[in-house]
């Protein structure tokens, strides 16, 4: 058996002086009470004495520090193979997403789609980066959802001036931070970018093994961006409309990867994962060391509350006939 929290034993050297207070704590008493007084102070029907009552109240501290100090049964190490899915999440940051051509924006909508892309994900390893004229780690992989979920909602670039889309840099992020894998997944929110020739990108993103899946998001007709002065125009005053480029679809499906155009639908995002999921099941398989341990600390702490409980009740004594 061995503590997984084995400092918390240090606390058992604080019982010693408490024990010695209580016994010296009867004498205290006597010195400051008439004998007759203080008899009449205590209780006559005590089923135990006090110092047996002490001991039962410094045992219980001791188990609960014990429990604290979380005693495991170690068996060994076991090796179990777990396979994951290890995917990147490039969020498209640029003036453009704030069009309002989908409600209550592109940006704001492709947060929702991610949170359902999550719960679609839940095995798997989700990184998130952040591009526009250039890219940015927002989270590294991780399994914690939780935190994902949190971190994306309360993403905020209102007052950030960032133009241009860098398809580019998403992709360099992604190789780097998936160097050590064959073949890398990278999942784009985005409106499609400004270009109309990808081939740049398609070389890169084959070149390092990038496999692009695209859900673009936007209308044909377009939208307008809000800004402090209404909307945003141009510099001979002409209102900016922007408007999905469906350019891109080409770096998806060159890359082996699947390209979705937004809807209203939960399902378009399920497929999307499903698609992911069926490209990506046998590429990432890992073994892992696990100890095999099996938990004690319930045992000392049920004992520690029996004895707690136990050290101040009373037990009522049978009446002698």
């Amino acid at each position: 058996m061995v503590f997984d929290n084995s400092e918390y034993l240090w606390l058992l050297l604080l019982l010693l002086p408490l024990g010695f207070f209580l016994k010296e704590s009867k004498q205290s008493l006597e010195a400051y009470f008439d004998p007759q007084i203080l008899k009449q102070m205590r209780h006559k029907d005590k089923t135990f004495s006090k110092k047996v009552r002490n001991i039962l109240l410094i045992s219980s501290m001791a188990l609960g520090i014990v429990a604290l100090a979380r005693p495991i049964l170690y068996n060994g190490e076991v090796k179990v193979e777990s396979s994951s899915i290890d995917v990147m999440v490039g969020f498209d940051i640029s003036h453009s997403m704030f069009a309002q051509d989908v409600y209550p924006n592109r940006f704001e909508f492709a947060k929702r789609k991610f949170d359902a892309f999550l719960s679609n994900m839940k095995e798997s390893r989700i990184g998130v980066i952040g591009f526009s004229s250039q890219a940015f780690l927002v989270s590294p992989l991780t399994k914690d959802i939780s935190s994902l979920k949190f971190l994306v909602k309360n993403m905020s670039f209102d007052n950030m001036s960032l133009k241009g889309t860098d398809i580019h840099s998403a992709l360099e992020v992604t190789s780097r931070l998936l160097d050590n894998q064959k073949r890398k997944a990278l999942l784009l929110f985005t409106d499609g970018g400004d270009k109309k020739d990808y081939s740049k990108e398609i070389a890169y993103a084959k070149e390092h093994g990038i496999v692009v899946f695209v859900y673009t998001i936007g209308t044909q007709k377009g939208g307008v961006i809000k800004d402090e002065n209404g909307v945003l125009k141009d510099n001979k005053g002409n209102i900016v409309v922007v408007k999905r480029n469906d350019s891109i679809k080409a770096l998806a499906l060159e890359t082996g990867g699947a390209y979705l155009k937004y809807s209203m639908q939960q399902q378009d995002i399920k497929e999307l994962s499903d698609n992911i999921k069926s490209k990506f099941k046998t590429t990432q398989k890992k073994e892992q060391t696990i100890r095999d341990t099996q938990e004690l600390f319930m045992f000392p702490l049920l004992l520690a509350m029996l004895l707690f409980f136990v050290s101040f009740g009373s037990l009522p004594r049978g009446k002698k006939a």
